[in-house]
């Protein structure tokens, strides 16, 4: 068995589908990997989120111990996300799932030149 989070789990797979429930979280963790950002600049990157729901995944992840919250003491507030140790883990991952997205709409669909979810990583 496996315990976290106030949680039993039966299967390693079964916690990490627990905590990366939605389309969201991974998105932005795909964009963490490039650096720390601001809440602004997640907003405007992570597309078709909405403000509410990237304040939500980001307590979310924040909680898992996978994003970490660092808030400065200036006029105006300042909050910058980064990934912590445990979060950095998931490059690999993030990275083959990026390369087989590339392969599966290569073989299946259409590529365009506008690429929206490429990072400095891709390059």
């Amino acid at each position: 068995m496996y315990y976290v989070n106030d949680k039993e789990y039966r299967c390693s797979v079964s916690v990490t589908l627990d905590i990366f429930n939605d389309r969201w979280k991974l998105a932005i963790i795909w964009h963490l990997l490039d650096g720390e950002k601001r809440f602004k600049d997640l907003h405007e990157i992570v597309s078709e989120i909405t403000q509410k729901t990237l304040t939500i995944k980001l307590k979310e992840l924040e909680e898992k111990n996978i994003i970490h919250r660092e808030v400065y003491a200036e006029v105006p507030p300042k909050v910058v996300y980064s990934l912590t140790k445990c979060g950095k883990k998931l490059k690999p991952v993030l990275e083959e799932m990026y390369k087989w997205g590339i392969d599966y709409v290569g073989e299946c669909g259409k590529i365009t030149k506008d690429n929206p979810c490429e990072t400095t990583l891709c390059k």
